[in-house]
């Protein structure tokens, strides 16, 4: 194998980072920088992303990476790039970007609603056909643009994801890739093309939908102002990338239809994998193009639960904090020492944080601890400790069953991974709330891994993506799941839909207030 580094970049929600890997598959080296999302006045809920600022700070990133490894620029055979994704950029006719926004834009809420209203089956339709919904997709947003910056709209030539504006910024090249652009709901899965229609049906530009390339395939070369800004050597390829989940997932070597992952992060995503680009009946699940080709995913959520464990950290754990400090460990890792001694169950505390994936109408309850009690060892911090990890497992366990509903079997293998797999207790508990095998790879921040693998392929190392995966994954630990565990999560995970479903009519009423609404409820 070639000796050489490959360069991936990461623009994700709150940082735009730059990881270095040999062609191992090993991490060299990372820089990471932090940026901000302006709002709009006038305009809540808006996340400007903003281009100029945000570019130099990518740059930046990569001129840091390359120092911090000693590495000669000569040196990177590739570089390809992932971002999160619903956050997408306008070009006008000369490839200079208009207006931008990040995948947390809410500013088209009141888009969303009127779409809903005005053409009641457009949304059902175009699910059918994209495997999205409204609510994070792109139609609102341009149609928001066109009302109210008409200017930019008409300047308007082309629309891509932001993995794609950080390639187009190195070799000038537009495109875009299914995985990633599949999320604007202006796509065919089955055909993992875009689909203009969807747009023209509300009077919006057909004609602004670049070309798409599978991950892996080569878009040009860093030309002269991208080699002079990130310190690459001009002429570097640069190979098309991918959304952040679907590339996560080909750095855990999940790539064949009926393998599944769980990317337990500060939301945790399931992706489950299909050879055809099946739909919810319901809508409740969404489907995605994943980054291999030929390969579709059905993909669940449950927010806030890496947000929550650090609230409960941040917000009742001082003294453990203080204590892991002067042990030099980190402070979850005491928690998970102290949360293993409470019996399974939770002595039957409630968590209602995240609602199950209801993509056709999100919202969540108020947050709340049900059925704690004033003995101390009960409900002491421990108890609740694990009663959120048990709870993040269980609106796993039910995602998971609802793809099942209408997909049939989801494997028997879940892989885990991000923040979440590091707490060898937490892992146990999602074997045994799911009942099914766990493995947790080497590598667990899994997204930049397979970013590198795509510039990889497209530098000629590998001839897939596929190929990449299953030669660089490696595994550190394997768990099965406890039988008795298992029926003692299978009890409470109906006392836990019973008293969710009870949490949200409060919200109906008017009594609490949600969590969180997806744009236009």
């Amino acid at each position: 194998m070639s000796q050489g580094y490959l360069l991936a970049v990461d623009a994700g929600t709150g940082s735009g980072r730059a990881v270095l890997f040999n062609t191992r598959g090993e991490q060299v080296a990372v820089a990471q920088e932090e940026w901000q999302h302006r709002s709009e006045a006038g305009f809540p809920g808006s996340m400007t992303f903003e281009t100029e600022s945000n570019w130099q700070l990518l740059s930046n990133a990569i001129r840091q990476v390359l120092h911090d490894a000693n590495v000669n620029a000569s040196e990177v055979l590739a570089v390809s790039a992932t971002s999160m994704r619903e956050g997408i950029v306008l070009y006008d006719a000369d490839g200079k970007e208009l207006w931008a926004c990040a995948n947390v834009d809410a500013r088209a809420s009141h888009e969303v609603r009127e779409l809903s209203q005005q053409h009641p089956d457009l949304e059902q339709h175009a699910y059918k056909l994209s495997g999205q919904t409204f609510a994070l997709g792109a139609l609102p947003r341009l149609w928001w643009v066109k009302r109210n910056r008409p200017e930019i709209y008409e300047k308007t030539r082309a629309v891509t994801m932001i993995s794609d504006w950080v390639l187009m910024r190195l070799c000038g090249e537009l495109a875009t890739d299914p995985s990633n652009g599949g999320t604007t709901g202006i796509f065919n899965n089955a055909k993992r093309t875009w689909e203009p229609t969807l747009a023209g049906d509300l009077g919006l530009k057909e004609d602004i939908f670049p070309k798409v390339l599978e991950p892996g395939s080569v878009l040009g070369k860093v030309h002269r102002k991208a080699a002079s800004e990130t310190g690459l050597a001009e002429n570097t390829p640069v190979i098309m990338g991918g959304g952040d989940a679907q590339m996560g997932c080909v750095g855990l070597g999940v790539v064949k239809s009926g393998q599944a992952a769980i990317l337990g992060g500060s939301f945790w995503q399931q992706e489950i994998n299909f050879a055809e680009p099946i739909v919810d009946p319901e809508m409740m699940v969404r489907i995605n193009c994943h980054a291999v080709p030929k390969i579709w995913q059905a993909e669940a959520i449950v927010f806030f639960s890496g947000i929550v464990m650090r609230w409960f950290r941040d917000t009742f754990c001082q003294e453990e904090k203080a204590l892991a400090k002067q042990k030099g460990v980190d402070t979850y890792v005491l928690l998970e020492q102290q949360a293993a001694n409470v019996p399974a169950g939770s002595y039957g505390i409630l968590p209602i944080f995240s609602d199950v994936m209801r993509y056709n109408r999100w919202y969540h309850a108020a947050p709340s601890l049900l059925n704690l009690s004033l003995d101390g060892e009960r409900s002491s911090k421990a108890a609740i400790f694990r009663a959120l990890q048990e709870n993040a497992a269980i609106v796993c366990a039910e995602n998971l069953e609802r793809v099942t509903s209408f997909a049939g079997h989801t494997g028997d293998t879940l892989t885990f991974a991000s923040g979440a797999s590091k707490g060898p207790l937490w892992c146990q508990i999602v074997s045994d709330v799911t009942g099914k095998a766990l493995r947790v790879p080497v590598i667990k921040e899994a997204t930049a891994l397979g970013t590198a693998m795509a510039a990889g392929v497209g530098a000629g190392l590998y001839k897939s993506l596929s190929e990449a995966s299953e030669t660089l994954v490696r595994w550190e630990r394997e768990y099965t799941p406890n039988g008795a565990n298992t029926e003692i999560y299978s009890s409470a995970r109906e006392r836990w839909r019973k008293a969710y479903a009870a949490q949200r009519a409060l919200v109906d009423e008017g009594i609490t207030e949600s969590l969180w609404k997806a744009p236009g409820l």
